[in-house]
């Protein structure tokens, strides 16, 4: 049965903040309501209960036909949600069945306190995810994350390799350790930059929740691409609110990231010096944006690391970070040739 898991106001500003800052888990549900109301398969969503009393929001799509079929489970990025799959989920879900969920700490899943110490945080979230797929009786799956997402999945593969048939990861975060000399490191995007800056000083969005009525406006001035990636569903801020509403409530899974960042938001514990502890016989994808920011190359690194173990890396034209919005048709079909090698 669904509920709303309103969160409790904290800090300085009491019992006021509520009305300086306008948002809360009804607003991000009915934000979130406008979204998936756009998906034309059939969808359930509920809260799936883990042992800890935590709930995780998920999305399943299960089509009759692909009934049998290994599940694709889809993990989001930094500040994302469920809803940012709305371009991917019908045409992933047309044949075998696709769960997608807030990570903990995110969008309208529970937002528990995280420890500070980079690998306890980095554990929390994978407990998380084990937890929520023995709830959910999948026994294995194809498991795709972008960003973060993809930094976790990885994780995870690594303490659970029995559970993944196939690891996707789409523009991970965290694989890279911080270079020395700084002419090799990209150019990130101007809302990175703020985000890098903030990382040192506090969780990486109070700015959005400091700015109070003020927030909405910020998210659509920083990242008034989002509006445009989405131009086909929407032509409203409604991408906007569901990305303000996402990120504007009690911070959790931000304040689990930041404890796994160090300066400018690189990983503490850099994926690519723990990826070749990977099961061999565990394929890897690695799926970017060719105009990405993130270092692409981190596919040819994996390569070089896991010699005798399958390994792909797809760049598609056209496509930044966000590469499953960015140029979702073509984002699509490498998933699913990816998934149909499976079964």
């Amino acid at each position: 049965m669904e509920e709303d898991l309103e969160q409790a106001s904290q800090g300085w500003l009491g019992g006021w903040l509520p009305a300086w800052r306008p948002t809360s888990m009804s607003h991000l549900k009915n934000v979130e309501a406008r979204i998936l109301q756009c998906l034309q398969n059939r969808f359930v969503t509920r809260y799936v209960s883990l042992p800890n009393q935590a709930k995780v929001w998920t999305v399943s799509l299960s089509p009759e036909r692909g009934k049998g079929r290994t599940p694709l489970v889809m993990v989001h990025g930094f500040g994302g949600g469920i809803g940012l799959w709305i371009l991917n989920l019908d045409y992933l879900s047309n044949h075998r069945p696709v769960h997608a969920f807030d990570l903990l700490g995110f969008g309208r899943s529970s937002r528990p306190r995280f420890s500070r110490d980079a690998q306890e945080a980095e554990e929390e979230f994978v407990s998380s995810i084990e937890s929520w797929r023995k709830e959910m009786g999948i026994p294995n799956m194809i498991l795709l994350g972008h960003s973060l997402g993809g930094f976790l999945a990885a994780s995870y593969s690594l303490q659970h390799p029995e559970r993944v048939k196939h690891l996707i990861l789409v523009d991970p975060w965290g694989f890279p350790t911080r270079p020395t000399d700084p002419a090799q490191i990209r150019t990130p995007p101007t809302w990175v930059k703020a985000v890098a800056t903030v990382l040192g000083r506090s969780n990486p969005l109070a700015v959005l929740r400091a700015a109070g009525p003020w927030g909405p406006g910020l998210v659509q001035r920083f990242r008034p691409d989002f509006k445009q990636k989405f131009a086909d569903f929407f032509d409203d801020d409604t991408i906007s609110e569901y990305i303000y509403h996402c990120n504007a409530q009690t911070p959790s899974g931000e304040a689990g990231f930041k404890a796994m960042t160090e300066a400018f938001g690189w990983a503490r514990r850099p994926m690519l010096e723990r990826i070749h502890l990977v099961r061999r016989d565990l394929p890897i994808t690695l799926i970017y944006g060719a105009n990405s920011w993130i270092d692409t190359s981190t596919g040819e690194k994996v390569k070089d690391l896991r010699p005798e173990s399958y390994v792909c890396d797809i760049a598609i034209p056209g496509a930044s970070h966000h590469v499953y919005a960015d140029q979702p048709h073509a984002f699509n079909a490498a998933v699913e040739q990816v998934c149909d090698s499976v079964d």
